[in-house]
C-alpha cells in the first residue's frame, strides 16, 4: 500500500489552506478549465461564479459574481464571464459552480483561479 501524504494547513496561513477537492492538484490550466465547463453545460447545469478572499476560503459565504448563467450553454461566453471576475478580483480565488436544478444543489464547485495568499 502506498504512502499517505499529509497537506499540512493551518488557520494563521491563508497560503497553506485546503477548501476543496481540486486545491489539492496544481492550478488548472485553460484546457482543463474548458473541459470543466463544457461538463457542466453537456450536464445541463447553471454555471454560476463567486470569488473571495484567499483568508475567507474556508467561510461558507463567497461573494456571487453577477447572478448565476441560467440556461447558458456557450463555453466561451462562460469562461468569458469567469475571467471578468478573475480581471475585477486579481487576488481573489474564482469558483465556478453548476447548479442542477433537479437536485437543487450545486453539481459542480471548483475553484478556478487562485488568488495571491496575503
Amino acid at each position: 500500500m502506498s504512502e499517505i501524504q499529509d497537506y499540512p494547513s493551518s488557520l494563521r496561513d491563508p497560503a497553506s489552506r485546503k477548501f476543496e477537492t481540486f486545491s489539492y492538484l496544481p492550478a488548472m490550466t485553460a484546457e482543463q478549465i474548458r473541459s470543466q465547463v463544457e461538463y457542466i453545460v453537456a450536464k445541463g447545469w447553471n454555471p454560476g461564479i463567486e470569488h473571495t478572499e484567499p483568508e475567507n476560503a474556508m467561510d461558507n459565504y463567497w461573494y456571487m459574481w453577477k447572478l448565476p448563467m441560467f440556461g447558458e450553454s456557450d463555453v466561451d461566453a462562460i469562461i468569458r464571464e469567469c475571467q471578468a471576475c478573475h480581471n475585477a478580483h486579481p487576488q481573489n480565488h474564482v469558483r465556478l459552480l453548476g447548479f442542477d436544478n433537479y437536485a437543487q444543489s450545486a453539481g459542480a464547485s471548483m475553484v478556478i483561479y487562485r488568488g495571491a495568499a496575503v
